[in-house]
């Protein structure tokens, strides 16, 4: 499912409290080394990634395309007191150089703080060509909490905090509204969207149910084809048919269609309708200015005898 591919890094040199500025500088003072090859055994992983999963079939095509031709892009290194190297961006390239067998591979090293560090590995992962909303909703979302210094939940209170002041017509308090300012930078660079729109277009994909999010993240199923199954509220009925539409790659009017069938009601049964009916009967009497009329009333009084003889015994 490819999505547009964002040039973030070159951007983000204007936003103070998003990211470090000499983490963007191309100035050769910066503290860094020139390409160079280590032993693949030197580089170790950090011990969080934000990238959580990788196709295997394209993870083994690039293996084979590495053993062709190399690592062309260099691995993004940090130096650790222990002479080994932490890997900061090129995770991917990573896992298919051992899956190659490489011995060496290319490294491009930087003195980075752990917080510089994990903010690269974030910006690669969101200018990734596979990524999907979920994923990139995510990905923003680590990106804010680094940003503001703050968790998720900070978050989400200061973005509805600033929709209840809109729905009042009135303005957030001067706090949030700074926090705000930071976050419509961050979503302008990366997702290009406000803040509103994030809050009311992305942040409920998260809380779609889990075997939907998994797929999704997982690139089994396309976005648009896994929310649809998501309205199903079965967790079954919900699973088996992920499961026929990944098997089956269904196209969307299809698994509509079989959602449909799933969530009509059953038909109600003929007592059933005719209880329903006496009492929606009895609550439009009870509205009614018929009683008024001496007729109708008389007519009213003539039916309800005859019910009263009907359901008798």
């Amino acid at each position: 499912m490819a999505t547009r591919r964002r040039s973030l890094v070159p951007k983000m040199k204007g936003v103070e409290a998003f990211l470090s500025p000499k983490i963007l500088s191309m100035d050769p003072d910066f503290p860094q080394t020139g390409l160079c090859y280590v032993p693949l055994e030197s580089v170790v992983m950090a011990s969080s990634q934000p990238r959580r999963y990788f196709d295997p079939a394209k993870l083994a095509q690039l293996a084979e395309s590495i053993k062709q031709h190399g690592i062309l892009e260099p691995l993004l290194v940090r130096p650790l007191t222990s002479g080994q190297y932490e890997l900061v961006a090129g995770e991917r390239r990573y896992k298919a150089a051992h899956m190659a067998g490489l011995q060496e591979v290319p490294i491009t090293s930087r003195n980075l703080s752990n917080r510089e560090a994990w903010q690269l590995s974030l910006i690669e992962n969101l200018q990734r060509e596979d990524l999907n909303p979920v994923e990139e909703t995510e990905g923003v979302l680590e990106l804010l909490t680094l940003c503001l210094d703050c968790d998720r939940r900070d978050i989400y209170r200061a973005l509805a905090q600033l929709a209840t002041a809109h729905k009042r017509g009135s303005k957030p308090t001067e706090n949030i509204a700074r926090v705000i300012d930071e976050i419509d930078k961050v979503l302008k660079l990366t997702l290009g969207i406000t803040p509103d729109s994030f809050r009311t277009s992305r942040l409920p994909l998260l809380k779609l149910p889990e075997d939907v999010l998994v797929v999704i993240r997982e690139g089994k199923l396309e976005y648009t084809k896994a929310r649809a199954i998501a309205r199903v509220k079965d967790s079954d009925q919900r699973q088996t048919l992920l499961d026929q539409a990944i098997a089956k790659n269904m196209p969307l009017t299809e698994i509509q269609s079989r959602i449909k069938v799933m969530t009509e009601q059953p038909e109600s049964p003929p007592d059933r309708i005719l209880s329903q009916r006496w009492v929606e009967l009895g609550r439009r009497l009870q509205r009614s200015h018929a009683w008024r009329d001496r007729q109708k009333r008389d007519r009213i009084t003539q039916l309800l005898n005859e019910l009263e003889q009907l359901t008798a015994g």
